[in-house]
């Protein structure tokens, strides 16, 4: 098994401090701008494929399209 990345576990206190609560606001608005229910960013259908490379290659090919789109829509 390989590890990637870390991440700090945060005690538990009384009262927070402010920039706790400046990180928690920055984590509630990037959790915001992440695209809603409603947005796919894969095609619909049933594929087939004859390999596994293939297949991934479709999805990443779907991704990128997906995330183009919603990157204009945002401009």
């Amino acid at each position: 098994m390989r590890t990637v990345g870390h991440r700090k576990e945060r005690p538990i206190a009384f009262s927070a401090s402010a920039a706790l609560l400046v990180e928690g606001a920055r984590f509630n608005d990037e959790i915001h701008r992440l695209p809603t229910g409603r947005t796919s960013l894969v095609r619909k259908g049933l594929f087939r494929f004859k390999t596994h490379e293939d297949a991934n290659r479709h999805e990443l090919e779907c991704l990128a399209e997906g995330i183009a789109k919603i990157a204009l829509g945002r401009a």
